[in-house]
């Protein structure tokens, strides 16, 4: 129970990483804020978490909307009274090559990968400096570090901005007692990764098996990551064995990235 008694915002839980998240921290002793786009999956993993005894609270909330993180973060104010774990976890994308994204792709990804990330982050600061206490993860990605395989260009360069985020953060709030640090997950066996599959299988003339074998072909550990192994490491992150670790940007990846 390293996380007893300790309150945790999870964003994007309604599935894959968040989810996972969610669930390992209600595990490690947490009660949890699941937040969601889809309100419906945000009570699903509410209900799930309750399920173990722990204490669990549903928001539907876009995080690429300023007034709607004010109002995520009343709401778990008003429930829990503090709030010592934020998981910055809701993410987008999808699959296409350079030439092929548009405006409306770098809106919608930067909307919701920078722009929501650093806005749950500012805000929630906002709670934890008074209290001198707080853990911030924010899930980035190996695209930010120069994959190759990433689903997009404007995807990759989000996550890079989440990487330089986490950095600066970690040093501007370290003197209010604050940890912030990023997870770099590498290939997610999630939906997101499913659909991609799916779009390289057909535009490659492929079977799914296939494009799936020659991902994990190219992996020093030869598996995929479950969300369970990024949801480990970010309880890590805001479990006491964490407590001097700030400004880092740590890669789940099976050796796929070696930086």
């Amino acid at each position: 129970m390293e996380l007893a008694n300790q309150i945790a915002i999870v964003t994007g839980a309604g599935q894959g990483i968040g989810k996972a998240a969610a669930l390992a921290m209600a595990a490690s002793g947490a009660s949890v804020v699941a937040v969601d786009i889809n309100g419906a999956s945000a009570q699903e993993t509410a209900v799930a978490i309750a399920a173990t005894g722990r204490r669990a609270l549903a928001i539907q909330a876009d995080v690429g909307s300023v007034q709607d993180i004010e109002r995520m973060v009343a709401e778990a104010i008003t429930t829990f009274g503090r709030i010592d774990i934020l998981v910055n976890n809701a993410g987008v994308t999808r699959r296409a090559y350079i030439m092929d994204l548009t405006e409306e792709d770098w809106d919608r990804i930067f909307r919701v990968n920078a722009k929501g990330v650093f806005f749950c982050l500012q805000r929630v600061s906002r709670e934890m400096i008074p209290r001198r206490s707080g853990r911030i993860i924010n899930i980035a990605s190996i695209a930010g570090k120069g994959f190759a395989g990433t689903s997009n260009a404007i995807y990759a360069a989000s996550k890079g901005a989440v990487i330089s985020l986490t950095k600066t953060a970690a040093q501007q709030l370290g003197r209010h007692n604050i940890n912030v640090n990023a997870l770099c997950p590498g290939i997610v066996r999630t939906a997101i990764y499913a659909d991609m599959v799916r779009v390289m299988a057909t535009e490659e003339g492929l079977g799914i098996e296939e494009i799936e074998r020659r991902g994990v072909r190219s992996i020093p550990l030869q598996r995929t990551n479950e969300p369970a192994d990024i949801a480990a490491a970010a309880v890590f992150l805001a479990s006491p064995g964490a407590r001097n670790i700030t400004g880092q940007c740590f890669n789940v990846d099976g050796g796929l990235v070696p930086h």
